[in-house]
């Protein structure tokens, strides 16, 4: 079973990581392409481009400008360890067994508009790069044409026939993995709490969850579907008359 999740913009390149281990990633060539474009945009660019106040635009102007390969211990961090939205808060790395930091790695992929594809170990350098960045890149309009089947044809590389593609990324993300490119069904497990007469996913709550389900599947070596459905975690429940298809429905 593979897992893919959405990147987090709020991110902590201050505190220590307590292992020694990285990898690179995978795609640092088609990176430092779109670093070379994010460049030459200026602050007021930036701001316009990505919709953000002109403090963002300046500390990403600025990290833009020093954004470089090759990425060290010294220059980047692991990037399950520097992302620190909901979903990374879920899954809460700083508490997981050491063992299992390879089991993750293993298992788990976070989808990023500059980096493509990451495994956990990966180094990172800070950046701001949404998948839904209408970036132009030479004659690429916007990213999910930069990285046009890249993405899941190197999911591809990596999945067994007949194993398990998790989906737990937003839906601006999974969009870059064109589903007919994909050589496994991808399974989506959806979160909805109760509120106001009627179940809706609120999306502060479904993020985390998303974090606990990976955290889940980790800590209990999950492989089935079958397996999925006992997800449990924070009063969340399996609900099979809402579940269809390939849409796993939690509620609580």
């Amino acid at each position: 079973m593979k897992i893919i999740i959405s990147p987090a913009k709020s991110l902590d390149f201050e505190s220590t990581v307590p292992t020694d281990l990285y990898t690179q990633p995978l795609f640092l060539d088609q990176s430092e392409k779109l670093n070379k474009k994010l460049k030459t945009l200026s602050k007021n660019k930036l701001s316009d481009l990505m919709s953000i106040s002109s403090d963002l635009a300046a500390l990403n102007y600025d990290r833009n400008q020093d954004w470089k390969t090759p990425f060290t211990k010294n220059n980047a961090k692991q990037a399950i360890y520097a992302f620190t939205g909901a979903v990374f808060q879920g899954i809460d790395v700083n508490s997981l067994e050491e063992e299992k930091i390879q089991i993750l790695q293993d298992r788990l992929r976070i989808l990023s508009g500059l980096y493509g594809l990451l495994k956990p170990l990966d180094l990172i350098q800070p950046y701001r790069l949404e998948m839904g960045t209408k970036l132009k890149v030479g004659r690429k309009e916007n990213l999910y044409k930069f990285w046009d089947t890249t993405v899941a044809e190197a999911l591809n590389e990596e999945l067994a026939d007949g194993e398990l593609l998790v989906n737990l990324a937003s839906t601006e993300y999974f969009k870059v993995i064109p589903k007919k490119v994909l050589k496994v069904p991808m399974i989506t497990p959806v979160f909805k709490d109760f509120k106001n007469g009627q179940y809706k996913t609120i999306m502060t709550y479904a993020k985390k969850a998303r974090g606990f389900m990976v955290r889940y599947i980790i800590d209990n070596n999950i492989t089935t579907i079958e397996e999925l459905k006992g997800f449990d975690i924070e009063k969340y429940r399996f609900s099979e008359e809402m579940s269809s298809g390939n849409e796993l429905v939690f509620t609580r």
